[in-house]
């Protein structure tokens, strides 16, 4: 059985007569990578911040590998490793310096095969100031890994980074978590979240209005599974036949898609009308409603689900 990396019991932080989170509660088990999400002024942030330790929680415990973030400082660090959005090194700081120094705050030998791997190897003299965006949370990410920590905080981790070095992260990432590590992965990336995250928990005003796996989520709320169909003759675009489940109807780019209630019976009736048409099928694509459809549909509602 797995054991918590992370438990949030009651957790509430305010400023002044602000409640930014309002008596939250949820666990994080050991190797999981997890989503928060969450639109601005959800209450992410203010939560991150309380369990890397950066801020105390007004009330409420929290919990991090058997830590009180609040009371260890030293320990927690030593725990955690934090990819935050804006990394706030010195802009004359050289990528070599940086590594150098972290690696020696953690009492561990510079991680010089993470620069290497993240493309920054050609810029170990380079200053921070000098590194595009993209580099510089490439470097955010080595700084934060690189004493391999127990639990990795990531926020918004791919936010300008080109394709082929959010492919790397993610890889990165599936490596750490299968070596155990727990990993808290903030972002508003819906799709990046649905191939990532084993859970996910949706913030909103201060509050988790939901959690679950992303595949729990999209099978729930209003959500319509799209049916997607191209045929030899595009008979299905000029035929006004209602096919059971289907909501609404559109014709794009010589498909004909179906949104649908129950995909089940809206296919076999799609394809028997085809077979008694003697219509030849070209594509048939069923897709789920995605998370990013069912975040949206949360947040729209303020909550419902």
């Amino acid at each position: 059985m797995q054991s918590k990396a992370i438990q949030v019991t009651g957790f509430t932080k305010a400023y002044g007569d602000f409640v930014a989170v309002d008596g939250i509660s949820f666990s994080v088990e050991q190797g999981e990578v997890f989503g928060l999400l969450g639109p601005n002024g959800a209450g992410k942030t203010s939560t991150l911040e309380c369990l890397e330790g950066i801020r105390r929680p007004t009330q409420g415990r929290l919990d991090v590998m058997g830590v009180d973030p609040s009371r260890d400082g030293r320990k927690l660090h030593n725990l955690i490793g934090v990819q935050l959005q804006t990394s706030g090194l010195p802009a004359t700081m050289k990528v070599d310096e940086a590594m150098r120094f972290f690696s020696a705050y953690h009492g561990v030998a510079p991680r010089y095969d993470l620069l290497d791997r993240l493309g920054l190897s050609e810029k170990r003299d380079s200053q921070y100031a000098e590194l595009s965006t993209g580099q510089q949370r490439r470097l955010a990410l080595a700084l934060a890994v690189a004493h391999r920590p127990a639990v990795l905080f990531l926020d918004e981790p791919t936010a300008g980074l080109d394709v082929g070095s959010r492919s790397e992260l993610h890889v990165l990432i599936r490596e750490l978590q299968s070596e155990g590590t727990t990993i808290i992965l903030a972002t508003h990336d819906m799709a990046e979240a649905e191939k990532m995250a084993d859970r996910v928990a949706i913030l909103l005003q201060g509050k988790v209005v939901v959690t679950g796996t992303p595949r729990e989520l999209t099978a729930t709320g209003q959500g319509f599974t799209k049916v997607s169909v191209r045929t030899e003759r595009s008979l299905l675009c000029d035929s006004g036949i209602a096919f059971p489940a289907v909501h609404r109807r559109l014709v794009k780019d010589e498909y004909t898609v179906y949104f649908s209630k129950d995909p089940g019976p809206t296919v076999s009736a799609i394809l028997d009308y085809l077979a008694e048409k003697q219509e030849t099928l070209i594509d048939l694509r069923v897709e789920r409603p995605s998370l990013e459809e069912r975040f949206l549909e949360i947040t729209e509602t303020g909550g419902m689900v």
